[in-house]
């Protein structure tokens, strides 16, 4: 459906416009170039979605550009086996000047529909925006998020066989998120190609069957959605603490960090601190976490996160946000529990991430992340049943 081949794109960048002008008139390069996509290859089946993942700058947002033929590659090849559309910096294509209708008209022109085909789906892009009145104004007059409704619903009417979804689709409300969503996961079913970019991780882990990781427009990792996401933390790690981070033998198994303190270990134990695999939801669990200390380290952090089998983050916490300071010496071991009087989890399967770091979160300094350190099933009590990922305990007067 999709096929892209070593695709390049370099921009020329120039400190000031009169520059562009001596480089003509004097013969003389007064640029310097940054090539935002770099041998790029990867390909996207019908009933497919690919994510594409990395940090503001890595490419992404160009990628989509030459997909859908804002921009031309200088080197490499794409092909699409049908029409392709989709959601890009919000406005694009769009005469701010006109009204909603005009848009639509003029959009669907773009994208190669007769006149014909527009008015035969004209009510029912307009039904699907429902921005009522307003799609008689001048779109001058809209908020971002009445644009994406519009652009959304355009380019998904326009029956595309691939769609790419920027993350224009993040200034929506989240019932018009939603009703996107549903649009997108019945354009998949029905055998659609989709190209998906977001900082929204728990969205590419939903929405995504495989994704690529991108760092300075190049490819660095290409698989799972959940083992990408792990190495997109890994990059922001390391970033922000320059080349002190490192994996520490298998990352899978290991994890990565400074490793100034090891999560040697971690359990889940019921409320007699005896290990399991299986708990019943509600009743009392206990999350125990052994680490050795190598180096004097002075109030670090540590944090649980659980994750349901799709890889959503469903609950996480740490030391800092429970206000508990925590400090070790050289050589020092020590286990510390998280305590859950309720594991008020849904029936399902689960995972645990552990991590140690300064601060808030793991940007700051990451001392030792560990992804998947114990799975474990949660089943149905005798209590109240219920439909979901979490128990809630409301009372009904």
């Amino acid at each position: 459906m999709i096929i892209v081949k070593n695709i390049s794109k370099t921009f020329k960048l120039y400190r000031k416009p009169s520059d562009r002008l001596k480089e003509i008139v004097l013969g003389r390069c007064f640029h310097k170039e940054f090539h935002a996509v770099d041998k790029v290859s990867f390909r996207v089946r019908p009933g497919e979605t690919l994510g594409i993942v990395g940090e503001n700058g890595a490419g992404k947002s160009t990628i989509l550009k030459l997909l859908t033929g804002v921009l031309i590659p200088d080197e490499g090849s794409v092909d699409i086996a049908g029409r392709i559309t989709g959601l890009l910096e919000l406005g694009t294509g769009f005469n701010a000047e006109f009204s909603g209708i005009d848009n639509i008209i003029h959009n669907a022109t773009y994208l190669g529909l007769s006149r014909k085909e527009i008015d035969e789906r004209l009510d029912l892009i307009v039904e699907f925006t429902e921005l009522g009145d307003f799609i008689h104004e001048p779109i001058k007059t809209y908020s971002s998020g009445m644009v994406m409704r519009l652009a959304f619903s355009v380019g998904i009417h326009a029956q595309p066989r691939a769609f790419v979804v920027d993350e224009a689709l993040s200034v929506g409300d989240a019932y018009f998120q939603q009703k996107c969503m549903k649009k997108i996961k019945e354009f998949k079913d029905d055998g659609g190609a989709i190209v998906f970019v977001s900082h929204d991780m728990n969205a590419v882990k939903v929405l995504c069957d495989r994704s690529i990781l991108l760092d300075h427009g190049r490819v660095v990792e290409y698989g799972d959605p959940e083992t990408i996401i792990n190495s997109y933390n890994f990059l922001i790690a390391q970033r922000s603490r320059g080349k002190e981070i490192s994996y520490k033998d298998d990352k899978l198994t290991s994890g990565y960090g400074n490793h100034k303190v090891m999560i040697d270990q971690v359990t889940i134990c019921d409320k007699d601190n005896n290990p399991g695999e299986m708990f019943i939801s509600g009743h009392p669990a206990r999350v125990n976490i052994s680490m050795t200390c190598h180096t004097d380290i002075d109030d670090f952090t540590l944090g649980i996160l659980i994750r349901d089998r799709f890889g959503q983050d469903i609950f996480g916490t740490n030391s800092f946000y429970l206000d508990k300071k925590i400090s070790l010496k050289s050589k020092e071991v020590l286990v510390m529990t998280y305590d859950f009087k309720e594991f008020n989890l849904g029936p399902g399967k689960y995972s645990i991430t552990a991590a140690i770091h300064t601060g808030p979160n793991h940007i700051d300094e990451c001392v030792h992340w560990m992804d998947k350190c114990v799975a474990f099933e949660v089943v149905a009590g005798a209590d109240a049943s219920f439909t979901g990922l979490v128990r809630l305990t409301p009372h009904l007067h």
